[in-house]
């Protein structure tokens, strides 16, 4: 996929509507809710290595457009979905795996016969974790998810110029071999960071559901759970317990 721009953007287009659609139904919500997410795409493995994956961080429900809730004007409600369970999330990696594959056999990157056989595989070549979830006032607990999707490609700490012919970046952990650390000459780390740079005019990361930036919902959902002021001018809460969020891989 590093080869083909609009198949990175059409593989993550798949994935998050096929949860949409789960958060939607999880949560009794109206087909009128939307859900928030921001993605962030990698294309970098943690050896330096090419590997396009994605990072999402999904809102664990979603939102319904309303026109008042007890006599306070809002145009939002939120609807928390049900618990995550491994039966759903194996039926949500298993739609997404049909979809893409069908979606590369009409763009005509795979042949349909080879989909065909692919779709009968026992292992898939798709995986979807969901491990990660970020209570509703952990705040310290979302800037660091979210520091860590937007991580750069490298960790310029683990780099360290022995001499002028020997570059040695430190993994973060050991590889398969045992290897620790790679040892590179200068212009073989360029060639490695050159091929991890994404395409111009590509965003590395995207707003999506009601929090895209020209969603009608955008601004009554990002003041969620914000002080209002009530009908005597009087601080209160529109909801006492904000979204949590959840961290999908």
């Amino acid at each position: 996929m590093e080869r083909e721009p609009r198949a990175i953007s059409a593989v993550l287009h798949i994935l998050l509507r096929v949860i949409e659609a789960h958060l939607r139904q999880g949560s009794g919500a109206g087909a009128q809710a939307r859900f928030g997410a921001v993605s962030f795409i990698h294309r970098f493995g943690a050896s330096l290595n090419r590997h396009v994956h994605y990072h999402c961080c999904v809102i664990d429900g979603v939102f319904e457009p309303v026109e008042e809730a007890d006599d306070v004007p809002q145009s939002v409600r939120f609807r928390p979905a049900a618990e995550l369970t491994p039966e759903a999330l194996a039926a949500i990696a298993e739609q997404v795996r049909v979809r893409v594959l069908r979606w590369f056999a009409r763009s005509g990157l795979i042949e349909a016969d080879d989909v065909h056989e692919m779709l009968a595989w026992e292992n898939s070549g798709f995986s979807l974790d969901a491990a990660v979830r970020v209570g509703a006032h952990d705040r310290a607990g979302l800037e660091r998810l979210l520091r860590y999707c937007a991580r750069p490609p490298f960790a310029l700490e683990r780099l360290e110029l022995l001499d002028a012919e020997r570059v040695v970046y430190r993994l973060p952990k050991p590889q398969r071999d045992g290897t620790t650390a790679l040892t590179l000459t200068p212009l073989e780390l360029i060639d490695h960071l050159a091929a991890l740079i994404p395409p111009p005019r590509r965003h590395r990361h995207r707003y999506h559901g009601v929090l895209a930036p020209n969603a009608p919902l955008r601004a009554a959902a990002i003041a969620f759970g914000r002080e209002v002021a009530d009908a005597t001018g009087a601080p209160t809460r529109a909801n006492a317990s904000k979204f949590p969020i959840l961290g999908r891989l």
